[in-house]
């Protein structure tokens, strides 16, 4: 299963290098666009789980590209920012289709939150966990727990945790792993996988993640552990 992907259009720099870092840490894939046009081409050429919208964007507004949006049939979700106090932004932005609205400036936090509201309320129940003997794997969240606790993963570490539980049934080749987990701006070295591997067996449980000597990965179920 791929990662749940939002895109992030904001025409501020920083704090669009911001939202994605956030987003990407919180283990989604994450796009960015600084303009309408761009944003425009990147929702008609690919699938996004939700959309963070700024209204005030240079080319086309955000307004307008909402409302085209939705005219031609788009219901991805989209979490609108709007400037503090700007309530006819609010009203223009929830009339011409938004699902919901953070005012600026507001906390990375809350927009998280809000992305993950917005992806649980547009699949109409809860996506259901995966769960490997102690360790429960949430989606819909991008939260991982072992025996109830919740363990901090960076966005890689999820990814291959999240991979190798989608495929438990099978082994993983670190081939694999490693075109699944990169992204294209980053050198595909295979070697770093076994670092990723070897993070998640020190967080979650050595025995958990098994290798298939000459072959890959697997995850280890509860029977075959100890």
């Amino acid at each position: 299963m791929v990662p749940l992907r939002v895109l992030i259009v904001e025409d501020e720099a920083s704090l669009a290098r911001q939202l994605a870092a956030s987003v990407t840490e919180a283990g989604y894939a994450t796009d960015c666009a600084g303009d309408g046009r761009q944003a425009d081409f990147l929702v008609h050429s690919e699938v996004y789980d939700v959309i963070v919208l700024d209204l005030g964007l240079p080319g086309v507004d955000g307004l307008t590209l909402l409302r085209q949006w939705r005219a031609a049939g788009i219901a991805t979700p989209v979490l609108i920012l709007t400037a503090r106090g700007s309530w006819h932004e609010k009203v223009q932005g929830i009339d011409g289709g938004a699902d919901d609205y953070v005012a600026k400036p507001f906390r990375i936090e809350e927009v998280l939150a809000r992305i993950r509201a917005l992806i649980r309320r547009a699949r109409g129940v809860a996506q259901p966990e995966l769960r490997c003997g102690p360790v429960v794997l949430d989606p819909s969240a991008a939260r991982v727990t072992v025996d109830g606790s919740l363990v901090k993963l960076t966005s890689h570490e999820y990814r291959v945790l999240s991979y190798l539980m989608h495929h438990r049934t099978r082994v993983v080749s670190r081939t694999e792993l490693t075109e699944h987990i990169y992204a294209q701006d980053f050198d595909r070295d295979s070697n770093t996988v076994e670092v990723f591997i070897a993070r998640l067996r020190r967080k979650l449980g050595a025995p958990l993640i098994e290798t298939v000597r000459g072959l890959g990965y697997r995850m280890a179920e509860p029977a075959e552990q100890g």
